[in-house]
């Protein structure tokens, strides 16, 4: 089991941060853990992004547009919600971000990155933390690979994925297109699968009356 100390963290660029000491820096450790969100630059462009590990004072990010080191930025990830801090560095295929965070957040975001690490570990289901909403249109079709098409129903839709009720049995891992929104099928249960989107919902976009 991994436990994360809120007490002890590193800024995103991995340097020790001021004002902890030798015994804070040992007990730390940076998480790695996939969570799929969004992010936005001082200049208000909104982009998706995933993480690639993350700490109580920093995460760091795969993402495709990056900013300038020192931009502020907003994130809303899965799970932890919404945070912010400023650019640290750029690194391959994104950048780190060390987070502004009160002490009592640092707190909040170390428990559910404990529980992130713990889920992968003990392969637990995924959890319902972050907000699911039942569409008011259910009624939704989706397009296979070779341009097989199959009419289903949404049983509810979070801003990474969508449950679906559907008689019809796909290969796990296998590319799904929710109605425009492309995904993947990640997981069974009795009457239907769910499937995780390939890039996380934008949330101006995320509403009962949304259509896929």
């Amino acid at each position: 089991m991994i436990a994360v100390d809120a007490t002890a963290w590193r800024d995103a660029a991995g340097a020790p941060s001021a004002g902890r000491n030798a015994a804070d820096q040992r007990r730390h450790q940076r998480v790695r853990v996939a969570v799929l969100g969004r992010y936005m630059l001082a200049d208000r462009r909104e982009y998706p992004c995933q993480t690639v590990d993350m700490s109580p004072g920093g995460v760091r990010l795969t993402c495709a547009v990056v900013g300038e080191v020192g931009e502020r930025v907003v994130l809303y990830l899965e799970h932890i919600g919404r945070i912010e801090g400023i650019i640290a560095r750029h690194s391959t295929g994104g950048f780190a971000v060390q987070l502004s965070a009160t002490p009592r957040k640092r707190d909040k975001i170390a428990s559910q990155l404990t529980w992130l690490a713990n889920r992968e570990i003990l392969g637990l289901p995924e959890g319902r933390s972050h907000e699911r909403l039942v569409p008011t249109q259910t009624a939704v079709v989706l397009r296979l690979d070779g341009g097989r098409e199959i009419h289903a129903r949404l049983i509810d839709i979070s801003m990474s994925g969508v449950a679906i009720s559907s008689s019809v049995s796909l290969p796990l891992g296998a590319a799904v297109t929710v109605g425009s929104t492309p995904g993947r099928l990640v997981r069974y249960f009795e009457g239907g699968f769910g499937v995780q989107f390939l890039l996380p919902l934008s949330p101006d976009r995320f509403h009962a009356g949304m259509t896929l």
